[in-house]
């Protein structure tokens, strides 16, 4: 598309300064400075390009020169320091006005986004407005958060390396990146699950080895904030749970929600099942420890042993001892469900080292 045509309303005065100038030798007035900053101005917020408007100037300094300026080298020394002093007051306020529209845009930005991921305004009005930041929040979409060593802001080099890497490849999709209390945030149709896989990979590189956590989609202008709620909570499940994957589905981790929703009954379950571990010699840490890692290893002997570096008839012995504590086998069936299901209320709930 050719540049659209700048008007000549912006070099209004601009050739009576020059003949002026070049008739008395004197510099530009401050009135007469003031006066370009103000068209400069005029020129960013209607939205022309500085280069045609600096063109736009020196085209004018050109067909005004016979007339303003004689061949006296001090005649034509003073014509270009006023051109040079016109084009720079003209060039300051266009970038003023530029910062001050960037700011409002980045306010605007941020304004949207906390309404988005927090569930605020109204969402007929929230679903407008994020046609401007390129969402249609009329379709599903999913989010995924990503967590580093440090808390991240958008002009941080990781997002925007992140976001570099993610508009290289998926220039033409409608996806939104930001960071939000220190994370980074990726907002993309629910429809194209490749772009969070993509930036998860990419966030797990850029924060070191961070962890990503990905939300299930959902449809309308509520979906974002559920899928990103999602998203926090598997991360947070993933560190109280001292999960080891890099990348965290929500959709994977149901379970854990449906477990602590009555936090009650779980902490009745991990003190009737668990709590007479504490018994034991060296209390309740070591067995706890034994009936996780042996529920990780597929209730395979071996495997378990191998990892707490054991041997198969001490941890014989640990199962054993397990049993006799709490009157549950965790080889039988019809106990394991059970003090699975309490082990995994027990890293949830920090027991024992908090009291439940």
């Amino acid at each position: 598309m050719p540049e659209p045509e700048v008007p000549d309303e912006y070099l209004e005065g601009y050739a009576r300064i020059l003949a002026d100038v070049a008739a008395t030798g004197r510099r530009l007035t401050r009135d007469e400075l003031d006066a370009r900053r103000l068209l400069g101005r005029g020129a960013a917020e209607a939205g022309f390009q500085l280069r045609a408007l600096v063109g736009l100037h020196l085209t004018a300094t050109r067909t005004a020169w016979p007339s303003t300026a004689s061949a006296d080298a001090t005649s034509t020394d003073r014509v270009l320091a006023a051109v040079e002093q016109a084009v720079d007051a003209f060039a300051e306020g266009f970038e003023r006005a530029q910062r001050l529209t960037v700011r409002r845009e980045e306010a605007a930005r941020r304004e949207f986004i906390d309404d988005l991921l927090y569930g605020r305004s109204d969402l007929g009005r929230l679903a407008e407005r994020a046609t401007r930041f390129g969402l249609r929040l009329s379709r599903a979409h999913a989010v995924a958060v990503a967590t580093g060593p440090e808390a991240y802001t958008e002009t941080d080099s990781v997002p925007r390396t992140v976001e570099a890497a993610l508009l290289a490849r998926f220039g033409g999709r409608k996806i939104l990146i930001t960071t939000k209390d220190g994370r980074l945030v990726c907002i993309a149709p629910g429809s194209q699950p490749d772009v969070l896989r993509y930036f998860a990979k990419q966030s797990h590189a850029a924060t070191d080895g961070g962890r990503v956590a990905v939300g299930r989609p959902h449809h309308g202008p509520g979906g974002v904030v559920h899928s990103y709620d999602e998203a926090l909570e598997a991360l947070d499940f993933g560190e109280r749970m001292d999960l080891d994957e890099p990348v965290l589905y929500a959709a994977d981790l149901l379970v854990y929600p449906v477990l602590t929703r009555d936090r009650q009954a779980m902490a009745d379950l991990v003190r009737s099942q668990l709590g007479p571990l504490q018994r034991a010699r060296g209390g309740a840490g070591p067995l706890l420890e034994t009936l996780t890692v042996y529920f990780d290893a597929g209730c395979v002997a071996a495997e378990t042993a191998r990892r707490l570096s054991l041997s198969v008839r001490a941890l014989t012995y640990r199962l054993e001892r397990i049993h006799q504590l709490t009157g549950a086998d965790p080889s039988d069936p019809m106990h394991r469900y059970t003090l699975q299901t309490a082990v995994i209320g027990a890293r949830l709930l920090d027991w024992p080292a908090k009291e439940v």
